[in-house]
Formats: structure tokens, C-alpha cells, sequence
């Protein structure tokens, strides 16, 4: 049965700090459109700002669904899940806004992150529910590493070739929502 929370008490601090992997849910006011999830990881990347908000780093990447889609509507849910200790899914279910470089909290937020290339946008969740379960169903997983990636790929495009292939690939979700990168 899971529990609900009005605010991200120590204990669920601590076991969202020592998770290796989260997932982000959105999904368009359409019901045509398609529901994106996407797993996240790289330590950190992921910060709890205060008891009701959190935030992460946003990579350049194939697509652009959680920024359009928050942009669109506003709703959006990242879950954390055990893979290894006692089993335990905490979810954060929130609105959320995109916050890029050149805007004004940008610098104040990312610092509370590590430092990675290719930072796209830092995705800051004000939480509505926050909750946790049980867990059983999710199986155990040997932790073996970070990939680089994703990091590698960013350093090699340098910030022209990234700025190119956010115009090139993330102005647009699958189902047509504009992005707003780069509107300012």
C-alpha cells in the first residue's frame, strides 16, 4: 500500500541519494499523443532543492518529449526504485518547468549538480504527491558502472555542434509540440 508524504522527509532523501537510476514520465494533453518515460541516470544529476522540489540535469538528446510536454501542460512524475537493498519505489509527482541556460536561475540551480557537458536544461519538479511503496515486483540488478557515453559524445560535438543538433533534432516532440529551446 503505498504512503503518501508532504515533503521529502530525510528518509526519502536518503534513498533517492543513493539510487544510481530514476525515471521521468509525461505525456501530452492529447490523447493521441504518446506517453514518453525515460530512464535517467549519471551521479549527480539529481538534486532535492527543498522538502517539495527537486530537479535535474536535461542532456541533449535524441528527442525532446519531457520538455515539451511540461512546457504543454505542466504534469510530469519521476520514480526511483530499488535495485538492489530492501525493495522500496518512491515516486514524485509534480509540475514542472525547463530551465535553460541564459535564464536567469539557470547558474544559481546548476549549481547543485556535478559538472557534465551537454546540459540542455535543468528540469525542476515542484512536487503535488510524493509517495512510496513497497517494491516487490521490481528485481534485483548488480550495480556495475556509469557509462561515458554520453559525456564522450558531448565533448566531441563541443558547444557549436551541440547548439546545431539541438536546431536540428530537438525543436519538436514525436507529436509535434514545440520544444521553446531556445525562445528566449
Amino acid at each position: 500500500m503505498a504512503k503518501t508524504y508532504d515533503a521529502l522527509l530525510p528518509k526519502l532523501r536518503d534513498f533517492i541519494g543513493e539510487q544510481k537510476m530514476f525515471f521521468v514520465a509525461t505525456a501530452p494533453l492529447s490523447t493521441e499523443g504518446q506517453v514518453n518515460v525515460s530512464p535517467k541516470g549519471l551521479r549527480g544529476t539529481f538534486s532535492v532543492l527543498d522538502d517539495r522540489t527537486v530537479a535535474y540535469l536535461d542532456f541533449t538528446g535524441s528527442g525532446v518529449e519531457t520538455i515539451a510536454h511540461i512546457r504543454e501542460n505542466g504534469r510530469i512524475c519521476v520514480m526511483f526504485c530499488a535495485f538492489d537493498g530492501p525493495p522500496r519505489i518512491v515516486r514524485i509527482h509534480g509540475t514542472g518547468d525547463a530551465v535553460e541556460p541564459g535564464d536567469e536561475e539557470f547558474e544559481s540551480l546548476l549549481a547543485h549538480f556535478d559538472a557534465y557537458p551537454g546540459v540542455r536544461s535543468i528540469i525542476r519538479i515542484r512536487a503535488s504527491r510524493i509517495s512510496d511503496s513497497c517494491g516487490y515486483g521490481v528485481p534485483l540488478y548488480e550495480y556495475k558502472g556509469e557509462r561515458d557515453q554520453l559525456q564522450r559524445w558531448a565533448e566531441n560535438k563541443g558547444s557549436d555542434g551541440l547548439a546545431q543538433y539541438q536546431r536540428d533534432n530537438n525543436t519538436e516532440s514525436i507529436d509535434g509540440l514545440r520544444s521553446g529551446l531556445g525562445d528566449h
